[in-house]
């Protein structure tokens, strides 16, 4: 069933893809200057898997899967791919495809590409949760490789879209800091690597020889201006062409302006509350008074739905996000696989929230601190903020410190943080992906809990998703996701607030197709 799905797919893809190329025929601008709200931590395509490092990595690198603006799969590198049986698939390697340097892509680059994130040392959020089903690669011939798993595994397309594909000799042997300094940033991408300086900007220039449709820009600035009502200033001055992430209370304003477009989409990412699961102990929760607990409330269910039923989150989409927002209790947005229609948007309930925390044993609350990026997502801090106000007034006193995400991650990952504010974007376009990564109990060995910052672990829960992993039919694989996800939100194992939307803005004569992934990607921007 699979596989006719993925053979007619691939078949509708590609003569999309034809058609595509042949209407490259108009004029091409010089420059083009995009404005992105939150800048990379590293230029390592397979250091760390956060989201700012991989929008800049796909203008460099490609993968062998993509996704388009909707996240249904395409073909990337690989321009075709089936199942030889089960536990074999065999991709056939586009040809022609040169890297950077002028020297061809070798299935020897592919097989390096796809074993070097596993070798990786002190990443935040490792990449080899994409490659750890694999246990054999074969190269078949020039263009053909096979990639073997230990049981069927129906994700390895959706994986594949996550792992950049790097020259092995520009790359082996290179540190992360390395490519920062621009080495080892040969891609056969859309764009060439110019230079890089540090929470400011990227410089690339147009591949001339890209594979697929070519950029219309000769030459593109990537500037990271992480303030909105600055990223917005440079745009209506005209210092860049587009921009990421709209201030919402600029919202009507740029809607109505002549001089700009405005684009809009919900996203796959999920805006969620994380909490310190394990420890008897945990550092930021504290009496109301100040003083530590003997006893980490954070680790009952019943504490964590409190929370939940507290959070007003229509409030915080209708007065904070300008009803940019979606609030859930979900994963996913209804448009991606295994999303369970069953977990209703918890109620803002602050009466049922104090009769929780009660029966927990805790009726006059306690003490915590909120930590949460402020550079990451849309109006990040302001909610936590919100959030803050409204666990205060059932009894749970709560700080907020937020700092901006390269500080907050490397601490994160090191689970220094009792309670937290994340956001997680499925980037293999189901809810596997944060399944795997938010809730599963870690496990580096299945590539599990890379992103699990409150070291939550649920057995019932990685049992019904690990059945799900290996099960090819897709209607039972859907209903096994939608059961895993029912076990870890219902345990409070994170609390999802909402779906963000995402938004674009250009100045008039630039238009954007938006994206479901949020990817601003400049070679997206097209003249008018």
């Amino acid at each position: 069933m699979l596989l006719r799905y993925r053979q007619k797919a691939v078949g509708a893809v590609l003569l999309a893809a034809a058609l595509g190329f042949g209407a490259i025929g108009q004029a091409r601008a010089a420059d083009f200057r995009l404005a992105m709200s939150s800048p990379p931590t590293s230029m390592d395509p397979h250091f760390y898997n956060l989201f700012s490092n991989i929008n800049v990595s796909e203008h460099v690198f490609d993968s062998l899967i993509k996704m388009d603006a909707d996240s249904r799969i395409i073909p990337g590198l690989a321009e075709s791919w089936k199942l030889v049986n089960d536990t074999t698939w065999e991709f056939k390697i586009r040809k022609g495809v040169k890297f950077h340097d002028g020297s061809p892509l070798t299935a020897e680059d592919i097989m390096w590409s796809l074993e070097r994130p596993s070798t990786i040392q002190n990443s935040p959020g490792k990449f080899d949760v994409y490659t750890k089903a694999i246990v054999d690669k074969k190269i078949v011939d020039a263009n053909t490789i096979q990639l073997i798993t230990a049981q069927p595994y129906p994700l390895m397309l959706n994986d594949l879209t996550s792992i950049f594909i790097v020259q092995k000799k520009a790359t082996q042997g290179l540190s992360s800091d390395d490519f920062a300094q621009g080495k080892g940033m040969v891609g056969t991408g859309p764009f060439k690597f110019v230079s890089y300086a540090r929470d400011d900007r990227v410089e690339l220039t147009r591949n001339a020889d890209y594979w697929g449709p070519k950029p219309a820009w000769d030459k593109v600035t990537l500037r990271f201006i992480p303030n909105p009502a600055t990223r917005l200033a440079a745009l209506l001055s005209g210092d860049v062409q587009a921009i990421e992430n709209v201030p919402t209370p600029d919202l009507p304003q740029v809607r109505k302006d002549p001089k700009l477009n405005f684009f809009s989409k919900i996203s796959h990412r999920v805006i969620y509350l994380y909490f310190d699961a394990k420890r008897d102990k945990s550092p930021y929760v504290t009496t109301k008074d100040g003083q530590p607990m003997d006893k980490n409330p954070l680790k009952d269910p019943r504490v964590r739905n409190a929370i939940s039923k507290a959070i007003n989150r229509q409030g915080i989409k209708d007065r904070l996000m300008e009803g940019l927002a979606e609030p859930t209790n979900n994963l996913v947005p209804p448009t991606l696989f295994g999303h369970n229609p069953n977990l209703k948007t918890v109620a803002y309930d602050p009466e049922g929230a104090k009769k929780l925390l009660a029966e927990a044993g805790y009726p006059n609350g306690f003490g915590v601190t909120l930590h949460t990026p402020n550079n990451r997502y849309v109006n990040d801090e302001k909610i936590a903020q919100t959030i803050a106000q409204n666990l205060t007034r059932i009894g749970i006193a709560t700080k907020v410190e937020g700092m901006p995400m390269a500080t907050y991650s490397s601490k994160g990952i090191k689970h220094e943080w009792s309670f937290g504010l994340l956001g997680w974007g499925a980037q293999t376009g189901e809810v596997s992906s944060p399944l795997r990564a938010l809730l599963a109990c870690e496990d580096a060995k299945k590539g599990f809990g890379t992103t699990n910052w409150g070291e939550y672990c649920n057995p019932k829960m990685d049992e019904v998703l690990e059945k799900a992993l290996s099960t090819v039919d897709d209607a039972q694989r859907s209903k096994l996701l939608q059961e895993a996800t029912a076990i870890a939100i219902n345990d409070g194992g994170i609390i999802p607030i909402h779906q963000q939307v995402t938004t674009w803005a250009t100045r008039k004569g630039v238009t954007y197709v938006p994206r479901t992934d949020e990817r601003t990607y400049a070679h997206n921007f097209k003249p008018q």
